[in-house]
């Protein structure tokens, strides 16, 4: 019985690999790689484009890349916790890099001479890759309740970046005695994803009266944003869409933690003329109002709001006030996700990032501007007086610098 002749999709990324590995990508030529599939190569532009869309497709169907979402899907179910994941996943992916050494090399030898297109292709497969290993990871995450300290995607990315140097390291040089072998190098890899990139949940669930610090209280800094951060941050919500808008609402609105928030279900708001309140049920159970006015800015009413247009357009039954793009509930993984992403530029003055938990800190602040005492306080944000008293510290420096200033106008 005859064997069915490969198809010419495979036939020319077959022999792209072949020509790319033995005299590199920028040596090998369009036709070149069409006689040695022995087709035309009118149909290597008509399946691929071009040289550099045959170079993806070669990164995306090797064994590096290839079904690596199924793999991955596969691994979950096997996998029983994160350090094993993590091994599993590394030790894979330098195997599938270990079969493919000459393309390696060339990919690394001639990166100086890429045009633009051959660097767009190569990026546009390790952004495919490092998608898949970022759901993976925020998978086991929750599953292993971890609180990641960076988010999945950049967890991903340095992951995915220490392996691919680890290989480069090793097809093209000998001797370097950096690790003993292997297995010390992914033991090492794997200790430094956990112990720096994750800390165990129970410890980041706790309210602020239950952890510990080595400093006074009135010592602790508070990092709250000033009002026109806090606006950019809201506009780019609301251009991501009705859900995150509604999401950094209910963040700066009602100063609610990533655990309360994602707790959250639609019969746990009260909303009429007069007011809109949240009951919380995570942690500290208690009610607390949703503020129409946000830094000196109305965003609605009680009635009409960023949460209550988010809700009024949601079509499907989930009671989670915040679900993902599957209706499902949304974890604290995603939400720190969608935070990442509605943010992504802002920066504050010491050009850092905006972490989520400043959102809170902000609402603590502003809200004792507002002339509420630490008691109210208090009983609203389920914290002690005396873990309030650095936000109430904040809050008189604030005042204090806004009197200066109005005084300094009248003279």
């Amino acid at each position: 019985m005859s064997r069915t002749r490969p198809s010419s999709r495979a036939r020319l990324i077959n022999a792209a690999l072949e020509l790319f590995t033995s005299q590199g990508v920028t040596e090998t030529t369009t036709r070149q790689i069409a006689e040695l599939a022995q087709v035309n190569e009118v149909t290597l532009f008509r399946q691929f484009g071009n040289k550099q869309g045959l170079l993806l497709a070669v990164i995306e169907d090797s064994a590096v890349f290839t079904h690596l979402g199924e793999s991955l899907t596969e691994q979950l179910k096997q996998t029983k916790n994160l350090t094993e994941a993590l091994k599993q996943y590394a030790n894979d992916r330098i195997q599938a890099l270990e079969n493919i050494p000459g393309l390696l090399r060339s990919v690394v030898g001639e990166a100086g001479r890429y045009t633009i297109e051959n660097r767009r292709a190569l990026g546009r497969g390790v952004t495919i890759a490092n998608r898949d290993v970022a759901r993976y990871l925020a998978t086991v995450i929750e599953r292993e309740q971890l609180d990641p300290c960076l988010p999945p995607e950049k967890l991903a990315s340095l992951l995915n970046g220490m392996l691919f140097g680890y290989l480069v390291i090793e097809v093209t040089s000998e001797c370097h005695q950096l690790w003993d072998d292997r297995q010390d190098f992914l033991n090492s890899l794997v200790k430094l994803c956990l112990h720096g990139a994750v800390v165990q949940k129970e410890l980041t669930d706790k309210t602020p009266k239950e952890q510990k610090s080595t400093s006074h209280p009135s010592e602790q800094k508070v990092a709250d944003l000033p009002a026109f951060l806090v606006h950019s941050v809201l506009e780019q919500a609301k251009q991501q869409g009705l859900r995150d808008y509604a999401l950094a609402y209910v963040l700066f609105a009602a100063g609610l933690s990533t655990q309360e928030i994602v707790a959250l279900e639609r019969s746990h708001q009260i909303s009429n003329s007069q007011q809109h309140l949240l009951q919380v049920t995570q942690g500290v159970v208690r009610q607390v109002p949703v503020n129409q006015w946000i830094m000196g800015k109305r965003y609605g009413s009680y009635t009409r709001n960023p949460l209550s247009q988010w809700l009024k357009n949601r079509k499907d039954r989930q009671s989670a006030v915040f679900i993902n793009d599957t209706e499902q509930p949304m974890s604290e993984v995603e939400l720190r996700a969608a935070w990442q992403e509605f943010t992504s530029g802002l920066l504050i003055s010491e050009k850092q990032p905006l972490f989520i938990e400043q959102a809170r800190q902000t609402w603590c602040v502003e809200m004792l501007m507002k002339g509420i005492d630490l008691e109210d306080l208090s009983i609203l944000s389920g914290w002690d007086t005396t873990q309030l008293q650095p936000y109430a510290r904040r809050a008189r420096e604030k005042a204090a610098l806004e009197r200066a200033l109005r005084l300094d106008q009248k003279f």
